[in-house]
């Protein structure tokens, strides 16, 4: 079976070769490390409180039905954001839209707090980032 080529911005390569000088193959190492390293410092930053004070971000809603203190269900906030990191690392097709999913509860729970609202809209811009992510991982992560 004859491969068939593929054209992306500008250069054409075959599916099993890796366009490493094309646009496209550049946007997805760009977004695969932010996203990798953004997670990684967020979550473990729930530990240490060194770029914020992160339960801030918690909706008093939201806290006032979790069934442990704030301050712990932050920190597993942070563990999640760790394993999602990671997950983006080792696994770009599923993670990206992991990170995506779990942005838009952040971003749920950020509307539910007064004062917040745009740092909801830049998760937004971040969580579209993930899913061009997951979608450029479809080609490129292989």
């Amino acid at each position: 079976m004859a491969h068939t080529a593929t054209h992306i911005a500008g250069s054409t390569y075959r599916p099993t070769e890796i366009a490493v000088h094309s646009p496209a193959y550049e946007a997805f190492l760009i977004l695969r490390v932010a996203f990798v390293l953004a997670p990684l410092a967020a979550g473990l930053d729930k530990f240490m409180h060194i770029l914020v004070n992160w339960d801030i971000y918690l909706a008093p809603s939201v806290a006032r039905v979790i069934p442990i203190p704030p301050h712990t269900f932050m920190m597993a906030v942070g563990v999640v954001e760790v394993l999602a990191g990671l997950l983006v690392a080792f696994m770009p097709a599923i993670g990206a839209y992991v990170v995506a999913v779990w942005l838009w509860g952040i971003i749920v729970n950020l509307l539910l707090v007064p004062g917040f609202y745009d740092i909801a809209l830049r998760d937004f811009g971040l969580s579209l980032g993930a899913l061009a992510l997951a979608r450029l991982s479809q080609e490129f992560a292989r």
